[in-house]
């Protein structure tokens, strides 16, 4: 055994002990609603798909008839000769959708923040978050060089004082506010149009992510911003690909000069393959049944299955507090032996102490599937 064999087993031990151990488990089947995994039938509550496109007969025709058109890979980065006409379609429609002038898309979500937050700010600017974001946010922030803060989570009179304290003590730099509309594991929703008030006022940007919003929340699922109507102060607008529109893929939408400035100075996509064009075919379809209102129906379905719940839900992301990591490790694997797939939510991904089951719903799930789930799992009742 390699020193580096008896190091790696030593920190292993410790994940082991402090029940963060993760593996990976194999799925046999598409996303669904229902999956085959270790070779067992489980009902799926742990998928983003929450539209349940994911294995949409229109989304698998549109991939797969660019697949016979472009090809399987994309075969360069964007700038050399992986551009191919499914990527500006694709960017042209996302656009649109948004009510932006531009859109640029990435490999994956994380990408898009690794790329944009850096090429925006230096060691000579201010980066603020909210404390709940989303770990590509704050991997991408560190590495820009710039100052940091974190505010509590959603706590706008910090966030103001913040805001206040980066424009006395650094004038001139990019002061940047950084959230997400949708939060991953809490799925709560921050008070944007109160956030939009003070960043206009101190003059800073404000990047957020609409990952859990897109599809979900707002007219045709624009996200929380256009439900809000402030889309048009979001200077920088982050999505994904990945999560209700059933693709893959991370996108950054905002002004022609914003995309144009990271077409140039974005180094995860300047230096990476393009995504394979079915997936930018795939994601522009699910875009269409959005825009078209083709999607409604899907749309009301998952507002149902939430209200199903008797949860007071703001976004098909529903937790089930339990804190102990342990605790939580053992009540989803006893929900996998009933046939119910509900992931334990451990450290790093929330705090210590702060273990939660994450229930993620979906327009594909049936009334008796819920039903399962709320005779195996009590959630707190609804407040009057």
């Amino acid at each position: 055994m390699s020193d580096l064999d008896r190091w790696l087993d030593g920190r292993l031990a410790e994940i082991d002990s402090a029940h963060l151990r993760r593996r990976l488990r194999t799925i046999e089947t598409a996303q669904g609603p229902v999956i085959e995994r270790d070779g067992r039938t489980m009902i799926n509550f742990s998928s983003n798909d929450y539209l349940g496109l994911a294995s949409d007969p229109r989304l698998r025709a549109a991939a797969a008839a660019a697949i016979e058109r472009y090809g399987a890979g994309a075969g360069s980065a964007r700038l050399l000769c992986g551009t191919q006409t499914p990527h500006e379609e694709l960017e042209e429609a996302l656009a649109r959708f948004k009510r932006t002038e531009a859109a640029l898309t990435f490999a994956t979500g994380y990408a898009a923040a690794l790329g944009t937050i850096p090429a925006l700010a230096g060691p000579e600017d201010v980066i603020i978050l909210d404390k709940l974001s989303h770990a590509c946010l704050v991997d991408a922030a560190r590495l820009s060089g710039a100052t940091i803060r974190i505010f509590p989570h959603n706590h706008l009179e910090k966030l103001g004082r913040l805001l206040a304290w980066a424009r006395e003590n650094y004038a001139k730099a990019n002061v940047i506010v950084v959230t997400e509309s949708v939060f991953s594991m809490d799925g709560d929703r921050a008070p944007l149009r109160e956030i939009v008030e003070l960043k206009d006022r101190f003059g800073a940007w404000l990047m957020v992510d609409e990952a859990h919003g897109i599809g979900v929340i707002g007219e045709h699922g624009r996200g929380l911003a256009a439900e809000l109507g402030v889309g048009d102060r979001v200077e920088i607008q982050m999505g994904t690909l990945g999560k209700a529109l059933g693709a893959s893929g991370g996108s950054i939408c905002g002004s022609r000069a914003l995309i144009e400035f990271l077409i140039n100075r974005a180094r995860s996509f300047i230096f990476s393959t393009a995504p394979v064009p079915s997936a930018a075919a795939a994601a522009l379809e699910a875009i269409r049944l959005l825009d078209s209102g083709e999607a409604e129906p899907l749309r009301a379905k998952l507002w149902m299955n939430l209200e199903r719940l008797n949860v007071d839900a703001r976004s098909a992301i529903v937790p089930r507090m339990v804190g102990d990591e342990s605790a939580a490790l053992g009540l989803s694997e006893k929900l996998m032996e009933n046939g119910l797939l509900v992931p334990a939510i451990r450290y790093p991904t929330v705090a210590r102490g702060r273990a939660r089951l994450r229930v993620s719903l979906s327009a594909a799930h049936s009334a008796e599937q819920i039903d399962r789930l709320l005779a195996a799992l009590t959630f707190p009742e609804r407040a009057p």
